[in-house]
């Protein structure tokens, strides 16, 4: 384990070096042009997501649709919340969120979709959320120790994602499967 710098006067030195990269120091320890990509890529991402919640929330249609339509609402604000978080740590590492709307849907991981069956929504979100899953999964592995609180707010997308892909497993139980609409 290498020695822990106790010198206060060497840390201020250190501190006023390169002032303007605000909080990236010497000590940032993963490649910062490609964590601020990866990030606008889940910008991207949660951007899509959000408005393919929004989409299935207005057209949610049929016997099933009020609590669906709910599930969608609620994830749809989460999805917002998080792209916010993101957004939030690509200025604090000096970047620039890329919110350019001809490429949202190439640069994120999941889909827009607008299907009309309100199985196929449940489906399709079901699908998105779990690629967001297994590519939030391997944020956090490759960002390990090189920078930490960008892989801790990928964990906290994480859960909230395998929270959103549990709830919509729940209602692919509970609604029939000739349910249309």
């Amino acid at each position: 384990m290498a020695d822990f710098l106790t010198d206060i006067k060497t840390l201020r030195e250190r501190a006023r070096q390169e002032i303007d990269k605000g909080p990236v120091t010497d000590a940032y320890g993963a490649d910062l042009e490609r964590v601020l990509q990866v990030l606008n890529e889940a910008l991207a991402t949660e951007i899509v997501c959000t408005l393919r919640y929004k989409r299935h929330y207005y057209t949610a249609s049929g016997l099933y649709s009020e609590p669906v339509a709910a599930e969608f609402l609620e994830h749809a604000t989460q999805e917002q919340e998080h792209a916010d978080k993101v957004a939030q740590r690509i200025v604090q590492l000096g970047g620039k969120p890329d919110f350019n709307p001809d490429t949202l849907t190439q640069r994120a991981h999941a889909t827009y979709d607008a299907s009309a069956d309100l199985l196929e929504m449940i489906k399709e979100d079901l699908v998105a959320e779990r690629v967001a899953i297994a590519a939030y999964t391997e944020i956090a592995q490759w960002l390990g120790d090189g920078d930490p609180t960008t892989r801790r707010i990928f964990e906290d997308l994480l859960a909230q994602e395998e929270e959103h892909a549990d709830d919509l497993r729940g209602l692919l139980e509970r609604i029939p499967q000739d349910a249309k609409r």
